[in-house]
């Protein structure tokens, strides 16, 4: 069986689909078919395909192709730009969990898990390369707590955390939640510091195994884990610097993307020639055979006729209102009418007959600025291009660290200030934190970094949504030159933060597991 090249192929020949498919149900958490026989778990190729298939869920549309946007989608930062049940359901807070746009996700984050475990049971005994040997596990490792990470962040809370599902009690037929959403990050920090113990520095990979796992991924995401949970233990802040720390320290390079040209250089980190620079920590790989739609999924609905966009998530007025004066990520992040810009080869002026808000999501569209055969998918029915998408940024590092570097009282200038510097703006002396909280929503718009959870954690969440959306309602839609007025595109929206902070887990895995809902839901 032949070694598959992860950044190339991205699950076009991922055999553990078929050696280790499960069941919808959440409690089925038993390997199925060959995983389980003597004729698999014997070579090299064994390990390294089942470790391969921890990044099979990058492809599917319902996971970050749109439907972990649905969550973010909530924010003050956008709209649903369709009149969509679903999506409107969990915008507005309103959702039951049944919903088909959020009703997948939590089962499939338990289908890394249990592929994870199944490495943890066979792979450590398998004679094989030892250096292999070690990826794998550290893979796995990795993989769990990631998936522990995402659904923590939207399942969990102070009330109760999510079941603890590891090779011990994998085949259980029932589970339990935690009493606190800490007994996940104890299990998440344990997998994360084993896996930057076994997993080597990106720089340690060939360019065939790029896009895996490694060292600084476990360092970030064990900051990013430790600052959720300084929402309950402030002494986890110290945590969050450190391992910023050793994301930069470890010396793999990591940096932002800054030429000394602000114009370019934060759009250029989102090129496909950018797809492993040293800003991007961990990433969905994509490919225009097999990969992520999300970019297209921002692109104008039907395309122009060109191709075939979703144009499901448009930027609101207030988010385009919300950079400063000098902000290059302005124009990096958000189309608006009479904006030149190329598509296709072929320079032309935004507008738009779809937008909702009179804007578009700039952030993801160079792919686009080719001819289709370059970088995207020629079924327009599956819109993949050749662009990763950014889960975790160095940019992410510098505005954690100074966030924590804040709530400890501390000095956060230096990092706050790389961030700004590289986007045109000034340095700013004694940052506060509603300076790193405007950084964040400057830098991360429609990204997974996900603004709507920072609102909640932040405690900013029920005034920001007690403010409709706004948007530009154009006179001539077609027209890149046509005035506008300004109107409400999205009602004001009730946000509970004692029940809202979390979603609603969904019910069949409700029923399936035994478990208790989350409280109001």
């Amino acid at each position: 069986m032949k070694k598959i090249i992860i950044n190339k192929v991205i699950g076009a020949a991922l055999i553990v689909l078929a050696a280790q498919a499960c069941s919808e149900s959440f409690t089925d958490l038993t390997p199925k078919g060959s995983v389980t026989s003597g004729n698999y778990w014997s070579t090299e190729s064994d390990a390294v395909s089942a470790a391969n298939g921890l990044y099979e869920h990058w492809r599917d549309d319902n996971m970050f192709g749109r439907g972990l946007f649905w969550f973010v989608n909530a924010s003050d930062d956008m709209v649903t730009g369709r009149t969509d049940a679903g999506s409107a359901a969990a915008r507005d807070f309103v959702a039951t969990g049944n919903e088909s746009r959020i009703n997948s996700m939590y089962k499939k984050f338990y289908q890394i898990i249990q592929r994870a475990n199944s490495i943890l049971v066979n792979v450590p005994d398998m004679t094989i390369n030892e250096e292999v040997k070690r990826r794998v596990l550290g893979e796995a490792y990795f993989m769990r707590a990631y998936a522990y990470f995402y659904l923590t962040q939207y399942y969990g809370d102070h009330r109760a955390g999510l079941p603890i599902v590891t090779e011990a009690n994998m085949n259980e037929a029932r589970f339990t939640r935690p009493a606190h959403v800490s007994e996940n990050y104890q299990q998440m920090e344990q997998d994360l510091l084993t896996a930057a113990e076994l997993l080597p520095l990106v720089t340690a990979y060939g360019a065939n195994d790029l896009g895996r796992a490694h060292r600084d991924a476990a360092y970030a995401y064990l900051a990013k884990m430790y600052l959720h949970w300084a929402r309950y233990d402030a002494s986890k802040w110290a945590e969050v610097v450190r391992y910023c720390d050793m994301v930069t320290s470890s010396g793999s390079g990591r940096a932002l993307i800054n030429t000394g040209n602000p114009q370019e250089d934060f759009a250029s980190v989102f090129y496909v020639e950018n797809n492993f620079s040293p800003e991007y920590i961990f990433s969905v790989v994509s490919n225009n055979v097999r990969g992520c739609i999300l970019p297209a999924v921002l692109f104008e609905n039907t395309g122009y006729g060109l191709y075939n966009g979703w144009g499901y998530f448009h930027p609101t007025l207030e988010l385009y209102n919300h950079f400063e004066e000098g902000d290059y990520r302005k124009k990096a992040t958000i189309l608006e009418f009479g904006d030149t810009f190329t598509l296709f080869g072929e320079e032309r002026q935004y507008y738009s007959s779809n937008s909702w808000t009179g804007f578009q999501f700039n952030k993801y569209m160079q792919p686009f600025r080719f001819p289709q055969e370059v970088h995207l998918n020629p079924n327009g029915d599956y819109p993949t291009s050749n662009l990763n998408v950014p889960l975790v940024r160095y940019a992410d590092i510098l505005l954690m660290k100074a966030e924590a570097l804040i709530m400890q009282n501390q000095n956060a200038d230096a990092p706050i200030n790389q961030i700004r510097n590289r986007a045109g703006l000034p340095s700013i002396t004694g940052a506060t934190l509603a300076d790193l909280k405007r950084e964040r929503r400057s830098e991360f718009a429609a990204e997974y970094t996900d603004r709507h959870v920072d609102l909640v954690r932040w405690g900013d969440a029920q005034e920001a949504y007690s403010k409709p959306a706004t948007g530009r309602q154009h006179a001539n839609r077609d027209n890149p030159n046509s005035p506008y007025t300004v109107t409400e595109v999205w009602p004001a929206r009730n946000f509970n933060p004692a029940i809202h902070h979390v979603w609603p887990i969904p019910p069949a895995d409700i029923t399936n597991s035994g478990i208790s809902q989350n409280e109001g839901w």
